[in-house]
């Protein structure tokens, strides 16, 4: 590693509390050179002074660095499964839900999760707690517009049921948004609530080293109430499971043993 992002890391991770050096060092340091020399900077030093100097930059280098690209119903064959198989269980097991989908981007992940709860239980108040590390792409999640090909998977009956068409595409219905709680979180240094019956994490830990994910796993576990669940992304198998307490349940679905 240069010198100089070398001591990038440590001045974001001085100002902003970001570890940068848990995150796949080629990938992010790419994105972020790209970045740089956008806005014309030569060195990190430079562009760090100018992200402290301006707060659309630094912005900007927030939304570079978490990379924001997601959909309603991302992958719909996993989301059925949770549909047909999970939800239907652990709804049985408890009256009151408590759902967390970690590193929530722009919204599309926690509102998918709401409408599928919509089909069990009567949506209420902040049922759903929703983090990023992200505040400017939260603000958008709140804000819950979506151009079109974001709901593309959304079932037409829900589409018609929860959203708004406008003149660019769809807003989210306030009864969907109250279910949401948002909050801003850094999964690498920040302490989890517990006693969730599911967490929903899903590629994001494909960006992390190898030692992050461990520790990341071990606080989704215990995060996690016994009989709790872990959906994660379709690249994203944990392979040893049984070390975070956890054991397969269905393919990207664990479950927190007893």
């Amino acid at each position: 590693m240069d010198q100089d992002y070398h001591d990038f890391i440590i001045n974001i991770h001085n100002v902003t509390g970001i570890n940068l050096s848990l995150y796949k060092e080629t990938q992010m340091k790419r994105r972020l050179t790209t970045l740089r020399n956008k806005h014309g900077f030569v060195t990190f030093s430079d562009f760090f002074i100018a992200i402290k100097e301006r707060p659309v930059l630094f912005d900007e280098f927030l939304e570079r660095m978490t990379i924001n690209v997601s959909e309603f119903y991302r992958n719909p064959n996993r989301w059925n499964v949770l549909q047909r198989k999970i939800l239907p269980r652990l709804v049985k097991e408890t009256n009151s839900l408590k759902v967390w989908s970690a590193a929530c981007s722009s919204g599309e992940e926690p509102y998918t999760l709401a409408l599928m709860l919509s089909d069990f239980v009567r949506l209420r108040e902040k049922m759903i707690l929703a983090t990023d590390i992200d505040e400017q792409i939260m603000e958008r999640a709140k804000n819950g517009f979506y151009l079109e090909r974001s709901v593309q998977q959304v079932p037409e009956q829900k589409l018609k049921t929860y959203f708004q068409r406008e003149a660019l595409g769809y807003r989210i219905n306030d009864e969907v948004k109250k279910s949401i709680a948002f909050k801003k979180q850094n999964l690498l240094a920040d302490r989890f609530e517990t006693g969730f019956d599911l967490i929903v994490c899903r590629n994001v830990m494909i960006y992390f080293t190898e030692e992050a994910k461990h520790e990341l796993y071990q606080k989704f576990s215990q995060a996690l109430r016994p009989g709790g669940i872990l959906f994660v992304g379709s690249t994203e198998q944990i392979f040893q499971a049984k070390q975070y307490q956890l054991e397969a349940d269905e393919t990207f679905f664990y479950r927190k043993m007893s």
